[in-house]
């Protein structure tokens, strides 16, 4: 008998190919295709033609509600936090997907959402990774068992089959699942995580969701578990992300109690708001002043100092950044950026180094953001170069400024979207002064067009 020749597919999107290549034809990713079974391959192409034969049906069926343009009925989480980066709670008929890295606190999290919607409303918590003991373990931890236990069902099952079954049977408000990856199908080829198998079962989950209201009841609400690979990105075909409602990604340092929850795509809501956790000794606690949380602990009378007003979706949190400048003798002197862009960073040291004359090429410099916080915004630079300035200095940043701009490379700077919310935000923290350049003059602030202009200002 004749040998088949492999067949091939990309992780990220899902596509399958003929022979091997380094870079997916149809997305574009570098090392994701990988070789699969001749079943795997024959599924993947049945799959492809059963979506193209059920469009027809699909179409046929739509019919125009009069009540289409109502707005879902949503699911109280219990949690604020995560309400607000949902829109207003979990939308009935939605599914959503959660990913992070391992030890996040994922679990936690829905182990929470569970114990908290379980209060009024029945819940399924399908576990394919831990014991049923394990994970009554964490509810018993994080939430108080006695009042939701009677609506609250537990089940090992890796079988996405039964799940949808659970899901369409109309008994159940919400359903988590932890984690799509290790579920399977009957009838599909490939190992749990592969990308056949990935895409079949979040497939039937996201059909079986969508139809589950269509018996009269209320529709189920889904929570998916995702795992990230090693670069932070959802494990599995690209189909995942595009299949689901709504993609939350899950951050943070797991050595750090700071825990930040970011919609990534959101069909019911907006991706512009984020929420902020702690981890605590009950579980995942609410930041009730999320700016207050990163400059706590700020010594202003440190140099190498300064607070920034970023802008994380529609919140205005000020981050402390901190820089040290040490003289070296290395030929190649260290750069170590923590927090930020490097990239950034590297052009604001070039920008000091050759507009302001800061003799930087002989220098160690380290830049920190404290807290765990992440800056992405480019108005971040004026924060950064007056801290790397403050540093080679040895004097402090005055203690009620904060400062926002985004550095050129011939030294100007451009100003900063919402400033009027960053300094409200900043005046409510006891910052007196704002830093950076734009028209008008308000109450403290100090308009600065070059970085020169900038550093004399707030150093002298």
């Amino acid at each position: 008998m004749a040998k088949k020749p492999p067949a091939y597919a990309c992780r990220t999107c899902g596509d399958s190919f003929a022979r091997w290549s380094g870079r997916c034809a149809s997305c574009g990713a570098m090392n994701s295709v990988v070789e699969i079974s001749a079943g795997e391959a024959q599924t993947l192409a049945r799959s492809a033609g059963h979506s193209q034969a059920a469009a027809g049906l699909v179409w046929e069926d739509a019919r125009v509600q009069q009540d289409q343009g109502a707005a879902a009925a949503r699911l109280a989480s219990g949690l604020s936090e995560l309400d607000r980066v949902l829109g207003g709670g979990l939308p009935e008929g939605a599914v959503a997907l959660l990913g992070g890295e391992p030890g996040i606190g994922k679990s936690t999290l829905l182990a929470q959402i569970a114990g908290a919607v379980a209060r009024t409303r029945m819940v399924l918590y399908v576990t394919a990774e831990e014991s049923v003991e394990q994970v009554r373990g964490r509810l018993e931890r994080v939430c108080d068992l006695t009042s939701p236990a009677a609506r609250l069902r537990l089940t090992a099952s890796s079988d996405a089959a039964a799940v949808a079954g659970a899901i369409r049977s109309g008994e159940y408000a919400l359903v988590l699942v932890d984690s799509i990856q290790l579920l399977t199908l009957a009838g599909i080829e490939g190992e749990p995580g592969g990308v056949a198998q990935c895409r079949a079962c979040a497939a039937t989950l996201v059909e079986a969701t969508k139809l589950s209201g269509s018996a009269g009841h209320p529709a189920t609400a889904v929570v998916m578990v995702g795992h990230v690979t090693k670069d932070g990105g959802l494990a599995g075909p690209r189909l995942l992300e595009h299949l689901v409602d709504c993609v939350l990604s899950f951050e943070g340092d797991r050595y750090q109690d700071l825990r930040v929850l970011r919609a990534v795509k959101n069909r019911y809501g907006s991706t512009s708001e984020l929420g902020l956790f702690r981890m605590g000794a009950r579980g995942l606690e609410e930041v009730a002043d999320p700016s207050g949380v990163f400059i706590a602990e700020r010594d202003p009378g440190v140099p190498g100092s300064c607070v920034v007003p970023a802008m994380e979706g529609n919140r205005c949190l000020l981050v402390e950044v901190q820089a040290l400048v040490n003289p070296t003798t290395a030929i190649q002197p260290a750069r170590r950026v923590s927090g930020c862009d490097p990239n950034r960073v590297a052009m604001v040291l070039a920008v000091l180094s050759r507009r302001l004359r800061m003799p930087l090429g002989t220098c160690d410099v380290f830049v920190n953001v404290t807290g765990g916080a992440h800056l992405d915004e480019p108005a971040a630079d004026l924060g950064i170069a007056l801290a790397v300035a403050s540093a080679w200095r040895e004097l402090p940043v005055p203690a009620d400024l904060v400062a926002i701009g985004e550095v050129g490379l011939g030294g100007e700077l451009r100003p900063a979207p919402r400033y009027e919310q960053r300094a409200s935000e900043a005046r409510r923290l006891g910052f007196q002064r704002l830093l950076g350049p734009g028209a008008g003059t308000g109450r403290g602030r100090l308009v600065v067009v070059r970085l020169g202009e900038a550093v004399e200002a707030a150093l002298g």
